[in-house]
């Protein structure tokens, strides 16, 4: 039988997660009251995802937001301490990996996210490898992108029109990314592609001479977990299930 910290010792090595540099801790952030036998995964560790692992029989659940962040409040009162309550009552394990799963070159959101938009020749072009590149199959308007990532997504993007030239290499890197749009400028890129939009981003875009999408934190953040999760199912011998907790954001 596997027990949660088991399973954190080996996701800790798998992913790297001490060498990465993050604003939240990395790894189990709650031991379980049980072995493991079946598995949950989910983008954030939600009030609704534990009670949905909950009603699902669920041991351990695995997210890509964990709790603890760097500067909020640690107490564990209000709608933090709501969660911790209901996975402690209910046994679960929960297990965090933010920033270490969103580079990892195999397993990552953004390696994940590639082949969902069939994106090729993937690979890390920023020495933190958040940022990636890759190219369309064939070059094509910016608005047949858009288009594309709403449906692989199933949600519809925000897209800044800007190039009069068909798109074709493509920098992205998932969640609240818009601040790395100058470095896709200086990658080439024809477009670019972040999970959330902020004011300015429009703007850069513009004057740096880029197309740009915001694609939904939520939306472009599912896969790494997905396949995080389907990797431990297969070398634990677990169950395992993805949940989709709705958030347009």
């Amino acid at each position: 039988m596997t027990d949660s910290t088991e399973i954190g010792r080996y996701c800790d090595e798998l992913l790297a997660a001490s060498t990465v540099a993050d604003y939240c801790p990395n790894g189990l952030q709650l031991a379980g009251a049980r072995p493991v036998r079946r598995l949950v995964s989910g983008v954030t560790a939600s009030l609704a995802l534990i009670e949905a692992a909950l009603a699902a029989d669920a041991d351990a659940i695995l997210v890509h937001h964990g709790w603890f962040w760097k500067g909020e409040d640690p107490r564990l009162v209000g709608m933090h301490g709501r969660r911790v309550r209901a996975a402690v009552r209910g046994g679960l394990a929960l297990l965090a990996y933010h920033l270490p799963l969103d580079v990892h070159p195999e397993l990552g959101n953004n390696r994940q996210l590639a082949a969902v938009l069939d994106l090729r020749d993937a690979a890390a072009a920023s020495a933190d490898g958040l940022v990636w590149t890759g190219t369309l199959a064939a070059p094509q308007p910016g608005a047949a992108v858009a288009a594309l990532v709403a449906e692989r997504l199933g949600r519809s993007p925000l897209h800044v029109p800007v190039l009069e030239r068909p798109v074709q290499r493509i920098a992205w890197c998932t969640g609240a990314a818009q601040r790395f749009i100058d470095q896709a400028a200086a990658l080439g890129a024809d477009l670019y592609l972040s999970g959330e939009v902020s004011e300015p981003t429009v703007h850069q875009a513009r004057e740096l001479g880029l197309d740009y999408i915001a694609a939904g934190h939520h939306a472009t953040e599912r896969y790494g977990v997905q396949a995080l999760g389907e990797h431990l199912a297969g070398h634990f011998g677990l169950s395992h299930g993805f949940i989709d907790i709705d958030n347009p954001a």
